[in-house]
């Protein structure tokens, strides 16, 4: 019998901070929607896939879109860190390169080892020209094209 390894299912705390983004950014930006979970054509990434904790576009980007959608029309992706040993290799870097490669303008990191909100922005290449770090508790105004501010001191109640 052959030994598989299984991905942890996300937390609950992983969820609470995707509900959290999701209403920030449906209070601020009602005409777009933050779908969780969505799948993405990402080249660069190791399949070519990536599926996002959760990506903001306009309302009804995604009608009739199969399981994995061009992201030509994507915002802003969000990513989560979970408390796994792959996530580093993939939230931090892999997802990274690969959403800046596909000129998705902004994409979030909520890294909750070290209790940072990371915002990637100005896509050049197979990088973000920008990147700024933030800990829980600051104000983080995410750039256009999304324009929402983020008050991440609801971050610290998912800190443990």
């Amino acid at each position: 019998m052959s030994h598989t390894e299984v991905k942890p299912v996300p937390d609950g705390d992983h969820d609470e901070i995707i509900m959290w983004v999701l209403r920030q950014c449906m209070q601020q930006r009602p005409e777009r929607a933050l779908y969780p979970e969505r799948g993405l054509k990402v080249e660069q990434c190791r399949t070519g896939r990536a599926r996002a904790d959760g990506v903001l576009a306009p309302v009804g980007t995604f009608a009739g879109a199969g399981e994995w959608a061009d992201p030509a029309d994507v915002l802003m992706v969000l990513e989560v860190t979970s408390h796994d040993r792959d996530t580093d290799r993939q939230d931090r870097t892999e997802k990274r390169d690969g959403y800046a490669s596909a000129g998705i303008p902004v994409h979030v990191l909520v890294d909750r080892q070290g209790c940072t909100v990371t915002v990637h922005s100005e896509p050049g290449g197979d990088s973000s020209l920008r990147s700024s770090s933030f800990p829980y508790g600051e104000t983080v105004k995410i750039p256009a094209p999304v324009g929402i501010v983020l008050n991440t001191e609801a971050l610290k109640n998912f800190a443990h």
